[in-house]
């Protein structure tokens, strides 16, 4: 028996919502990377770039599991496996951490934005369809092979991309346009997967299914990643890094800019003469050096000390 899916079962409040947390977690994430480019401590790269590969798992993840409170088969009760969901979790952060990583250290080259764009992706596909699996229902979850490579293809591309936008786009303005462009893509891959799905329900009841109910599980395990979320977001805003200078313009440590004392000690040095240098012996005598109104003076000494040795 074939059954009912309802992907939109309370309306456009799940996707916008989704779609919403997809766009903080890649707008913190970028930032984030960014930060690991200007300026900045090496000692601290790593952690920003955990923090930013922490930001774009928990986005994409919160977008997924936003969504799928909207999803119902009408003729059975959904559960979810806690085991597989957190597991979902885990795989989103780890392996969009490796992503980031790789571009981090290793530069935005064509190479090592395509192997860190298809690590990614994959990882943001396994979170998608790990999640499905922790579906238990009195029915089987069925896809459509096509669809499914699709979605696969969509979140491939869409994870190159941001990986791209986060080691070239510098401004603020830009950074944002690229995170609702991400937000499009990964909710695209989400919708593109659930188009992919098909219930076959089982001809009999079986026993009682284990596992929470949607709105038992998902919603209090939202709170530690949309919590996770805002405090990353409160430590980019108070970046002074990011939020004066956005990294625009700053030079790197090995590039520091003249403080103002040795600029103008220069400019002195460039109008002022420069003392005379303390004479030898001879210093003068001949009159090429020395302070041009001594030079007489010495020329007479010369010519004195001259005569007297004749005598």
């Amino acid at each position: 028996m074939q059954g009912t899916v309802d992907g939109f079962s309370y309306g456009a409040v799940t996707p916008v919502a989704a779609y919403l947390m997809a766009c903080l977690g890649g707008a913190l994430g970028l930032r984030c990377i960014v930060r690991t480019l200007f300026n900045n401590k090496q000692s601290w790269k790593p952690g920003w770039l955990a923090l930013g590969a922490a930001a774009i798992g928990c986005g994409i993840w919160t977008m997924h599991f936003i969504a799928m409170i909207g999803f119902q088969v009408e003729e059975t009760r959904l559960r979810y496996d806690v085991g597989l969901t957190v597991l979902s979790l885990v795989v989103a952060i780890v392996v969009v951490g490796i992503g980031v990583f790789i571009v981090g250290y290793g530069g935005a080259s064509g190479g090592t934005l395509s192997t860190a764009g298809i690590v990614t992706g994959l990882g943001v596909a396994a979170m998608h369809y790990l999640g499905m699996a922790a579906i238990q229902m009195d029915g089987s979850i069925h896809y459509a092979l096509g669809t499914v490579t699709l979605s696969i293809v969509i979140a491939v591309v869409a994870a190159t991309a941001a990986l791209w936008a986060a080691v070239s786009i510098r401004g603020f303005l830009m950074s944002l346009g690229a995170s609702l462009v991400m937000g499009v893509a990964v909710s695209g891959m989400h919708y593109t997967g659930m188009a992919a799905v098909s219930v076959h329900l089982h001809d009999t009841t079986g026993g009682p299914q284990t596992g929470d109910s949607p709105m038992s599980l998902l919603l209090p395990m939202l709170i530690g990643p949309v919590i996770f979320l805002v405090l990353a977001g409160a430590i980019v805003m108070f970046d002074p890094l990011l939020v004066s200078s956005d990294g625009e313009g700053s030079r790197p440590v090995s590039g520091r800019r003249p403080s103002s004392r040795r600029k103008h000690a220069t400019a002195e040095s460039d109008t002022e003469p420069s003392a005379p240098r303390p004479g030898s012996l001879f210093e003068g005598f001949d009159g090429s050096e020395g302070p041009p109104d001594s030079a007489g003076r010495r020329q007479g000494q010369y010519e004195a000390s001259k005569s007297a040795y004749e005598w």
